[in-house]
């Protein structure tokens, strides 16, 4: 972990004071990844059967003498090396004559050969949130355990969700928690699909054929894998037959796939936890994932976050749910208020309405609700550009707060030269399609340290929380590292400006 510390203590601006505490992107951070010699060409021809000969060349004292080497320069930076070279080698085997009986070693010097370190922070670390994490324990009078997720940018701009850990409190004391050691993609898992997901997926596609209405009318409210391909199995010859049939499977089997579950060891501690693009819908990346803790029908605790898929050319919002932060199921976000990026979820459904925040129009800030068959409807606007600063786009910078006074929203509005600053506003609790009360004049804004980086001129936050009477505020400074402020909550509220 990289942290830096201004030779100041504290930087204050009018109300938002910055904590001398600062995260850089860390190079050593690094995830194996499954590499293919000549795939990543632009012809896409793959050399496998080569590189596999030239290895099977090798004799036994050479492939012992290679592995070794390989051991010890890198299985001190990953969780179970062997394994992960086991799983390449599977991957790949196919290409191994099938005469041939290669002993363990050959198999995981196979499996080095197609492996590759892949730096996940390599080019720019950004836009956290901020939720109370899981675990309390060890903690003075006065602290609070916090759960940042970091977007990492690393080669090819290609982002993924990251961890980290802090401590808030007491008073506007912050630390961060360590952040060293190996780094572990989560592990696929079977996933339990929902009904209701796939209809919406279906109807955005406009597919309403005998195949789909057959398939959703066979399928159970929540299914698995198994389960689905025992109803695609089943579909009737007569059905089959139609001449767009394939078109149709493929189609459902496109939609059902968008929606997965990934789970991390528990001996693999949180900010060692890795979220990687895990479709095609996302290959290019997961942006920008806005976390909320809930408190679910059934009373127990859970986490929510919204993000944004990228496959290069399209995006597409995602959702994940989990209740530790170790299991996370991955599903698409449905609807019209789902097809731009920055949803962010409210904490708790207002008067039985699930409710978000959302910029379907690209410019607006609007709200919008869940329906029954869990598609997000066109949202209500709530804030659209009209200062200076914002002229261009204003949007959230993370789910609504509850406060006693209403819902506090954090904001960021574009102006010139593509500058991003944060502002607030409040909504009330009841009826949150209803704005009370505006902050007058930025909250937070790039300053002298903070405007040069990747994407320059921009402060952003993806969420942040309240603990003992201050609002803790993680931000991304210029796309490239990370900051954190704080605002007394009362006097965040008390610079409101009501709306009439």
């Amino acid at each position: 972990m990289t942290v830096t510390m201004d030779p100041r203590d504290v930087r204050t601006t009018s109300l938002a004071q910055r904590h001398a505490l600062t995260m850089q992107p860390d190079g050593r951070r690094v995830v194996i990844k499954l590499f293919v010699p000549g795939e990543d060409a632009q012809l896409g021809q793959n050399r496998a059967s080569l590189i596999i000969e030239r290895i099977l060349q090798l004799d036994d004292d050479e492939i012992t003498r290679l592995l070794d080497d390989v051991l010890a320069r890198f299985s001190g930076r990953h969780h179970d090396i062997c394994a992960t070279f086991q799983h390449h080698y599977d991957l790949v085997h196919h290409r191994v004559p099938p005469d041939i009986d290669l002993s363990p070693s050959a198999r995981a010097l196979i499996g080095a050969y197609f492996s590759h370190e892949f730096a996940v922070e390599a080019a720019a670390l950004c836009n956290p949130s901020m939720v109370p994490h899981p675990d309390q324990s060890d903690l003075a009078p006065g602290e609070l355990r916090a759960a940042i997720s970091l977007r990492q940018i690393g080669e090819g701009h290609i982002s993924s969700v990251g961890f980290c850990s802090a401590v808030l409190g007491p008073d506007d004391k912050i630390r961060l928690e360590d952040r060293d050691g190996p780094l572990m993609i989560g592990q696929r898992v079977g996933a339990k699909h929902q009904r209701d997901l796939l209809a919406a997926g279906l109807a955005e596609e406009d597919l309403d054929n005998e195949i789909t209405a057959t398939v959703l009318s066979s399928l159970p409210e929540r299914y698995d894998d198994d389960e689905f391909e025992d109803v695609l199995g089943h579909l009737p010859g007569e059905l089959l037959a139609r001449p767009t049939a394939n078109e149709t499977l493929e189609a459902i089997r496109r939609i059902v796939a968008s929606d997965y579950a990934v789970m991390f060891p528990v001996a693999v501690p949180l900010h060692q936890r890795v979220l990687w693009p895990a479709t095609p819908a996302e290959s290019n990346g997961m942006e920008d994932a806005r976390f909320v803790q809930v408190a679910e029908a059934d009373g127990r605790t859970a986490y929510h976050a919204t993000y944004t898929a990228y496959d290069g050319r399209h995006i597409g919002g995602r959702m994940m749910h989990t209740r530790d932060l170790r299991h996370f199921e991955v599903t698409a976000l449905r609807g019209p208020a789902a097809r731009n990026k920055g949803m962010a979820l409210f904490p708790r459904t207002v008067n039985g309405r699930h409710l978000a925040l959302c910029r379907s129009d690209g410019e607006t800030l609007g709200l919008s609700t869940r329906d029954e068959q869990n598609r997000w409807q066109d949202a209500v606007p709530l804030l659209m550009p009209h200062r200076g600063w914002d002229l261009i786009q204003v949007g959230n910078c993370g789910s609504p707060v509850e406060t006693e006074a209403g819902w506090l929203v954090l904001t960021h509005g574009v102006g010139p030269m593509r500058r991003y600053a944060i502002g607030a506003m409040l909504l009330d609790l009841d009826h949150p399609e209803r704005v009370i009360a505006d902050l007058p004049h930025g909250l937070l804004e790039p300053d002298e340290t903070e405007r040069e980086g990747y994407v320059p001129n921009v402060v952003y936050s993806c969420g942040g929380l309240v603990h003992a009477g201050r609002f803790w505020l993680p931000y991304g400074a210029s796309d490239v590292r990370v900051g954190f402020a704080s605002i007394p909550l009362d006097a965040l509220l008390a610079a409101m400006v009501p709306v009439v």
